[in-house]
Parts: structure tokens; C-alpha cells; sequence
């Protein structure tokens, strides 16, 4: 598709003056604006894919060959969605709510989790609602989400706590009063229009609504194929900290959703393989990659075997039970379907891999510093091509300062570490 991109901007120029030059954000930003919205974000995060995550020596000149965006381009690649057979149609979702896409990795991480409680996901969505109107200050709509998340806890409490093992129940009750204790301060904070306040409170309580929501989680939702036991996998989720030389980061990995893809990163992290390796890519308000051994290798040469371990492209398609593998969704036809964890937030973190080969994936794996001007949440071909296995939740100040040459001093697995299935031999 990419070799669509032929056609001179000129085309653009005759009607909006002469472009900024190429290869600049400032520049991708202008073909947006001039070509067409959400669907150009799709062909700009394409091209910025290719130069960044593939060529790491590209040059303007490249950047100028490649980047000769029009409208032709952007016609023939919206009529290719809107007339090419979809064998997978998107189902409508149970679990996520319709709207603008989420763009708060602790929020995407509560969303895919695997239990079937619809009372308890009716309350994360009326208080994770409030995220979209607090910036402007709507404060008719939050005092109405406040409400509804009130009334539910009032009147379907039991309907929460019966998705709730015996042996858990006591944990999970105390975790409601913390909630409504919670969403008691938060109708005051509204109230009196604490902006800050609200926000504050918000993030405390869909906290202790996420522990209750995992609470609920009593086994692996799928079996993973066995081709993969050779393989380090993730039963659950575990929590990394990545000390850098500018300070913390912490991720949360999410083994529902990628188990081989999340197992092999734990299990790297276990071995102290990204102690000290240096960040060896960084684009700003794109990407920032490590995970390149020092030697010839660019991988993970395993001891026990002495061969290099690859991980197999791994995605978890929304309302799917099990990941699609080996193959990115756009190859399978599969363009209207989303990512149970999608490149929609700041500090999303992936495996990186060879362009030609779905399964090449070691070691290396890569922060996506998302920008919406730049990369429309939930339009990006990103989505369904590379592996996604987890989200930055602390540490965003950090990983906005870190840069090529800067390094990982440590790394450990702070929570989780039980979730770790071992290879079987």
C-alpha cells in the first residue's frame, strides 16, 4: 500500500501554497490537515513506521522520496476499506464503550480484563466517562456519571459480589466501601468544582475498582497453542520497573491478553538481559527502542539451547477469546477489527521486528510515545502489527526526557512473577 505514495505533493501545494519540509512533524501534520483526516492518520503513522522502526539510518532525501503524499494515494486507500472484503467482521463490543478511543493505559489494562461482570463494567464506564468531560469542565455530565456510579453500588452491590470467589469475598467488600467512600468525596469535589480534586479522586477510585474487577479473574481465559511451550508464558499480569539513568518507569504486562509475547519479557527480565543496554532509537512523539544485545546478536541467544528465541506475532482481537498469531490482521483481511490492547496511549510498549517476518520478534521492544495530531487514537496501522503486551502506568515524566544512548540500569519484576510459566522441555 505504501507504494501507492507516488504522486508529487504538489497536488496539495496548488491549493494550500508550498509544504514544510519533508520529513518533518511539522510536516506530516500539514499532509494530515490538507489530505483528510482520520484516514491520512492511518497513511502518516504507516510512513513513519517504515522509516523509523526499519531504517534507522533514513535520511531527508529517503524521507522525501518516500513521503510524496496525495490525493490519489488517499482516495485509492479509503475506497480499498470501503469496498475490499472483510472475512472477520468487528463485532459490537460487550466490554468497551463507544466513543472516542481510551487513551489512559490503566484504563485500556481494565478493559481487557477477562471476567463477564456487566455491573461492575457499568461502573468503571460511568467514572472512566469523566474523563471526557473534565478538561472542558462539563460539569453537568460528571455530576450525571458521579450519580450513576452511586446508584449502582447502591442498589447492585450484590450483583458485583457474586462474580466474587467465597475465599476472596471479604478482600473484594472491602474494596466496595473504599468505593463508595471514594465516590462520596467525589460528589463534594463536584460540587464545589474541584478540578483537581476530581481528577485525584477519580484515579483512586477506579483503582480500587480494578482490583475488584481482577478479583474476578479465577483462570486463564484460553489455551495457548502448544507449538508455543517451548516458550516462556504469562498466566495473569506482572508489574517491571525499569530504573533508567533519568529515573523510574513502571509498566503493567498483560499476560490475558499476550501471554507469549508478555512471558518472554518477564522472563528476560528475570535473567537481567536489559541491565545496562542503552535506549538505541528515539524519535520524538513516536518511538523510543531498546533490547539490542551488545555483539552481533540482535536478539536473545537462549543458553540452554544456544539458539536465538523468537516470539511469535501475538494480538488479541476484541471479543475474541483467544489471540490470532503468526500473521498481522492487515494480511488476514482483518482491517476493521481492534486490538484488545491497541497503540492508543503514551508509553504503550511492544515487541519490535524484522519488516518481512511476523514472527522475528526477540528482545528488543520499543515505548510508543503517542501524539494524537500525529497518530489518530485507534487509526494507525500500528494496531494489529506489532505485538502489544502492556502500558506505561509511572514514570511518564521519565520516559518523555529519555533518548538515544541513555540506559536501562536495572530492570526487576516487582509484581507478578508467579504468573511466570517456565518452558516446557
Amino acid at each position: 500500500m505504501l507504494r501507492l505514495l507516488a504522486v508529487d505533493c504538489w497536488l496539495l501545494s496548488l491549493v494550500s501554497g508550498p509544504p514544510p519540509l519533508p520529513g518533518t512533524n511539522r510536516y506530516f501534520r500539514w499532509v494530515g490537515a490538507k489530505a483528510g483526516g482520520q484516514c491520512c492518520g492511518k497513511i502518516i503513522t504507516a510512513i513513519k513506521l517504515k522509516l523509523m522502526l526499519h531504517w534507522p539510518n533514513f535520511s531527508i532525501d529517503t524521507c522525501k522520496r518516500w513521503v510524496k503524499t496525495a490525493v490519489l494515494a488517499l482516495l485509492l486507500f479509503t475506497l480499498s476499506l470501503s469496498f475490499s472484503s472483510v472475512s472477520h467482521a468487528k463485532r459490537p463490543s460487550s466490554s468497551m464503550p463507544a466513543g472516542n478511543a481510551i487513551t489512559d493505559g490503566r484504563a485500556l489494562l481494565r478493559f481487557a480484563l477477562p471476567f463477564d461482570n456487566q455491573t461492575v463494567r457499568e461502573l468503571q464506564i460511568s467514572l472512566e466517562d469523566i474523563g471526557n468531560h473534565i478538561r472542558s469542565k462539563r460539569w453537568g455530565p460528571i455530576s450525571s456519571d458521579v450519580s450513576k456510579a452511586s446508584r449502582i453500588l447502591n442498589l447492585r452491590e450484590s450483583d458485583i459480589l457474586e462474580s466474587i470467589p467465597d475465599a476472596k469475598k471479604p478482600e473484594a467488600q472491602a474494596l466496595v466501601v473504599q468505593v463508595k467512600d471514594g465516590i462520596s468525596l467525589l460528589e463534594k469535589a463536584v460540587e464545589a468544582k474541584d478540578r483537581e480534586k476530581v481528577i485525584d479522586l477519580k484515579a483512586k477510585i477506579l483503582g480500587s475498582v480494578g482490583e475488584i474487577e481482577e478479583l474476578m479473574v479465577t483462570k486463564f481465559p484460553f489455551e495457548v497453542p502448544a507449538k508455543y511451550a517451548n516458550l516462556p508464558q504469562l498466566k495473569g499480569r506482572a508489574t517491571v520497573a525499569l530504573e533508567t539513568e533519568k529515573g523510574q518507569i513502571t509498566v503493567v504486562l498483560d499476560g490475558y491478553s499476550a501471554p507469549v509475547t508478555a512471558g518472554n519479557f518477564v522472563d528476560l527480565v528475570d535473567r537481567g538481559f536489559y541491565n545496562g543496554l542503552p535506549f538505541i532509537r528515539s524519535e520524538e512523539s513516536y518511538v523510543l527502542q531498546t533490547g539490542d544485545p551488545e555483539g552481533k546478536d540482535i536478539g536473545f541467544i537462549d543458553p540452554a539451547t544456544g539458539k536465538y528465541r523468537n516470539v511469535p506475532l501475538e494480538v488479541l482481537v476484541r471479543d475474541e477469546k483467544e489471540p490470532v498469531y503468526g500473521i498481522t490482521l492487515e494480511d488476514a483481511g482483518r482491517y476493521r477489527d481492534e486490538p484488545v490492547l491497541p497503540f492508543s496511549a503514551f508509553g504503550t510498549v511492544a515487541m519490535a521486528r524484522t519488516e518481512t517476518d511476523p514472527d522475528s520478534a526477540s528482545s528488543q521492544f520499543f515505548f510508543f510515545l503517542f501524539e494524537p495530531e500525529l497518530t489518530p487514537a485507534g487509526l494507525n496501522l500500528l494496531d494489529g502489527r506489532y505485538a502489544v503486551f502492556g502500558y506505561m502506568i509511572e514514570g511518564k515524566e521519565v520516559l518523555e526526557q529519555l533518548k538515544q544512548g541513555d540506559k536501562i540500569v536495572s530492570a526487576k519484576v516487582i509484581k507478578g512473577m508467579e504468573n511466570l510459566v517456565k518452558p516446557q522441555v
